[in-house]
């Protein structure tokens, strides 16, 4: 079994320091280096992708905006999301992109299922969402088989902001987040039922206990 360790901070962080870390740790990782998923929320922020087009940013108001080197469009970034970073080595676990996309989707329509709500996919529309309406984002980057970047689910947080843009690339998409099903939820709670749907899915071991980033 493929050892994984988690780190969570319940701090918010900037986006840039964290976006940093991950570039870090992909470019100096070797064969022999542990997969890792980080869990935190962000500080408010538009991340643009790579292949990012302007015209999607329609009122970012006082919100910086910064240029990112994953995939997709522009999307948001703020207190009660959690982020779930995703710094995995694709050959090791015998996975293409496709696949490894497929199982985080899987792992968020798993984790909504625990509050019994009933989440779906859409074609050509990486992420997951209910009724048509997205509660999580997807966004990677993979260099050299190894994934860094990965999953953003709104869970109880000010969705306002993403009016300022076309989420995603996708004009007047509707948000949604968990705290619209499963009120006064927490970010905390729901990084809790992380860890072990990623070790069930990738049929990892934990090799440590949560540490802060």
């Amino acid at each position: 079994m493929i050892p994984l360790s988690f780190k969570h901070t319940p701090e918010l962080q900037p986006y840039e320091v964290i976006y940093q870390k991950m570039r870090d740790y992909t470019l100096t990782r070797t064969a022999d280096t542990q997969d890792m998923l980080w869990l935190l929320e962000h500080c408010p922020v538009f991340t643009q992708g790579q292949a990012g087009k302007h015209e999607h940013l329609l009122d970012p108001g006082n919100i910086p905006v910064v240029q990112s080197d994953r995939g997709g469009q522009i999307t948001y970034h703020g207190p009660g999301q959690l982020m779930i970073y995703t710094l995995f080595d694709l050959k090791r676990l015998g996975l293409g992109i496709k696949a490894f996309v497929q199982q985080l989707e899987q792992i968020i329509i798993l984790l909504l299922k625990k509050y019994n709500i009933k989440a779906h996919t859409l074609c050509n529309a990486p992420g997951v969402y209910v009724n048509g309406a997205k509660i999580c984002s997807l966004g990677l980057r993979v260099r050299h088989q190894r994934t860094y970047h990965g999953l953003s689910l709104n869970i109880n947080m000010d969705l306002k902001p993403f009016s300022g843009i076309n989420p995603c690339g996708f004009a007047n998409l509707k948000m949604t987040q968990i705290s619209d099903f499963v009120p006064k939820i927490s970010v905390n709670e729901v990084a809790n039922e992380i860890p072990p749907l990623f070790i069930n899915q990738f049929n990892c071991r934990s090799k440590s206990s949560v540490e802060k980033l």
